[in-house]
């Protein structure tokens, strides 16, 4: 009696056994990236830095937010990315109606002198302009949902109609870099562009 009960618990166990070895493994974690801000890029400086104290722009963290608050780094680089491109676009379209300007009483020059006063001028535009920007922030949810699985990098949604993304790691670096750079650019620009526009009262370019 005490053989069978054994034999019968030792063919329970194989049989777990059977069942644990067919069972598919549990998919693993997705590694983080070491380095400095998990290695995206724009760290790699070494522009000296204007004010003292600094040292150079390689790494540059002041306020230590990276070390502070590591599993919001991509939360962070993914509202970089976001400001930037929004101030590129803002650059070409301040800069833009101050050359051409699209057919209307409303938008002309006699109208509307200078782009800066279109604000006040042209109300029921702009609730239309906010209009626009809720819907395209909504659509974006999903994309900053899944941010915590880091399955994908940083302001990538995938969208590249032209195919002007390289291939090669290298090359995709580079790309990431003129766009981060070129987008820290315009944030500074678009701000110093309006603040000269409104204060001097002059169009393009602002002096």
């Amino acid at each position: 009696m005490v053989t069978a009960t054994h034999l019968n618990s030792d063919a329970a166990v194989s049989a777990e056994s059977a069942v644990e070895d067919a069972a598919p493994a549990a998919p693993a974690a997705p590694s983080i990236p070491t380095g400095f801000c998990r290695g995206y890029v724009g760290g790699e400086g070494p522009e000296p830095m204007i004010m003292p104290g600094f040292g150079t722009s390689k790494n540059f963290d002041p306020f230590g937010f990276a070390d502070r608050a590591p599993e919001w780094v991509p939360w962070f680089r993914e509202a970089e990315l976001k400001h930037g491109r929004a101030a590129m676009l803002a650059t070409v379209g301040f800069v833009v109606p101050e050359l051409f300007r699209i057919p209307g009483a409303q938008f002309s020059k006699a109208a509307i002198p200078n782009v800066v006063d279109a604000h006040d001028a042209l109300p029921d535009s702009m609730i239309q302009i906010i209009g626009w920007i809720s819907l395209l922030e909504a659509c974006s949810f999903a994309a900053y949902a899944n941010m915590d699985g880091y399955d994908r990098r940083p302001g990538d949604f995938g969208f590249d109609p032209l195919s002007l993304y390289p291939k090669d790691e290298k090359g995709q670096r580079e790309r990431q870099l003129q766009e981060l750079k070129n987008g820290r650019l315009a944030m500074i620009a678009i701000g110093g562009m309006v603040t000269q526009a409104t204060i001097t009262g002059h169009g393009f370019p602002y002096v």
